[in-house]
């Protein structure tokens, strides 16, 4: 069972029904309205988060935020151990040292050489738009850094399944081959001097 489910679950069950409407309130931005009038437990509201990639077990900021909001340090603190006691356990859903390796040199070749277009490798990469928006709204004037952080976010997302073949691919799916060269030559050389 997810231990982050199970800490949504249990936070769901101590919100009163007062509570509840203020969380819905604070959603509105988040979440469509006929989606919110339909919510009649905390449940059902974050599981809509979940689905929108608003919240995860990786990103709680929204959440810890919200609960602060209506003045639950209760929740905020149950959150907070959650988040220290996940790093802990983070290794076994992080990729092996050399694939971080790999990557965070795959990443900054795409940074250096990928444009306005960053976008569509996002969505190919299966990253959501709503996360794309929040970041864009986090970093309006500075389109390198929109593409760091998306990337950082989807390595967070994916975990052990991030792969740099996953970038590579991307990066021909959306013609992007030079790029995609480039990175190759990039992990080649790197290759040959590790050994």
């Amino acid at each position: 069972m997810d231990p982050f489910l199970t800490l949504l679950h249990s936070f769901s069950s101590s919100l009163s029904a007062a509570e509840l409407r203020e969380l819905k309130f604070l959603c509105q931005d988040k979440i469509g309205k006929r989606k919110l009038e339909s919510v009649q437990s905390g449940t059902e509201l974050f599981n809509f988060l979940l689905e929108q990639q608003v919240i995860s077990s990786h990103d709680v900021d929204f959440l810890k935020t919200m609960l602060k909001v209506i003045k639950r340090e209760d929740l905020v603190t149950r959150l907070e151990h959650f988040v220290e006691e996940g790093e802990a356990n983070v290794p076994e859903d992080q990729p092996d040292v050399n694939e971080k390796r790999l990557q965070k040199v795959a990443i900054e070749v795409i940074c250096e050489n990928v444009g306005r277009e960053w976008k569509m490798l996002m969505r190919k990469l299966g990253f959501s738009e709503v996360k794309m928006d929040r970041i864009i709204a986090a970093n309006p004037l500075n389109l390198k850094e929109q593409l760091v952080q998306s990337l950082r976010e989807w390595q967070k997302w994916k975990g052990k399944d991030a792969k740099v073949t996953d970038l590579i691919k991307g990066l021909r799916d959306c013609n992007m081959n030079l790029v995609a060269d480039l990175v190759e030559q990039k992990l080649v050389q790197l290759n040959i001097e590790a050994k």
